[in-house]
């Protein structure tokens, strides 16, 4: 029997409302039920890659991007286009309607949870049918966090020496088990492409979203890595006690990237809440 064959895979070039352009590609079917996937700091799409050649998903529609200031999309240099929370929400509605996606989840990996925060702030939650939240950061306690502060803040250093040892350090704290040297290098390049001061006009801004979250009334899934060292299990917890009927999914074993290092389970969870919001079960 030959292999199933990969999602299709379409390109596209889009201008955020302020002016930003932004670099997406969309998998899988063009019609039906849609995700939007957004990566993690000093990340981008690539880091879906388990996803989008994923046959338990090719009947779905998704979409990647990356965000401002990452991987291919334009990097502008004033810190303040990166701090209001209109501007993430801007560009992740200029994708979804880029694209022409009906009401998508959306899946947010760790930074990505102020994203998905910005975007029901500015637009509610009329135009998604759900939400994904991956080792996801919505609030700013210190409990909530692991011990890679230090590492993080360190990638914001203009000694290029410093820079690249604190990234490699990062990346691997982000693994509970060794990741294939081809992922890790791609992973780790892409990091570089992330000027440092555009990882320190990111790092500081504040992640306030409790209240919010109360009022969120779309399913949301709250998956996390039991042995995160970046993101704290209290931060998935603590997310799936205060949103109405959210459910979490604790990948025991795993760290700060379960799509990653335990993508076949991932896969079949994301695309079983995907049918399931959607109607299309």
């Amino acid at each position: 029997m030959s292999a199933p064959k990969p999602p299709a895979r379409r390109t596209a070039r889009i201008t955020t409302p302020d002016g930003v352009g932004i670099a997406a590609e969309a998998f899988g079917a063009e019609t039906g039920p849609g995700m939007v996937f957004i990566h993690g700091f000093s990340q981008s799409s690539l880091c879906w890659s388990r996803q989008t050649a994923s046959p338990l998903l090719a009947d779905l529609q998704m979409v990647t991007y990356d965000f401002r200031g990452h991987g291919a999309s334009d990097k502008p240099e004033d810190p303040a286009r990166y701090k209001g929370a209109e501007l993430w929400a801007g560009e992740v509605d200029a994708v979804v309607h880029a694209f022409g996606l009906e009401r998508p989840v959306l899946v947010g990996w760790s930074y990505a949870g102020r994203i998905i925060g910005d975007y029901v702030a500015t637009f509610g939650t009329k135009g998604i049918s759900g939400i994904v939240f991956v080792d996801a950061v919505t609030a700013n306690e210190r409990r909530f966090y692991g011990s890679c502060n230090r590492l993080m803040r360190q990638m914001c250093s203009p000694d290029v020496a410093e820079n690249i040892t604190a990234t490699r350090a990062f990346l691997r704290r982000c693994f509970a088990n060794p990741v294939p040297q081809p992922l890790f290098e791609l992973l780790f390049g892409v990091n570089m492409l992330v000027p440092h001061h555009i990882r320190a006009a990111l790092f500081d801004r504040v992640a306030d979203y409790d209240a919010l979250n109360r009022t969120l009334d779309v399913p949301v899934l709250v998956v996390q890595g039991a042995l995160d060292e970046v993101v704290a299990p209290a931060m998935a917890e603590h997310i799936t006690e205060i949103v109405p009927n959210a459910r979490l999914d604790l990948f025991e074993g795993v760290g700060h990237a379960p799509f990653l290092e335990a993508p076949e389970r991932f896969n079949a969870a994301l695309a079983t809440f995907v049918r399931e919001v959607t109607g299309k079960a």
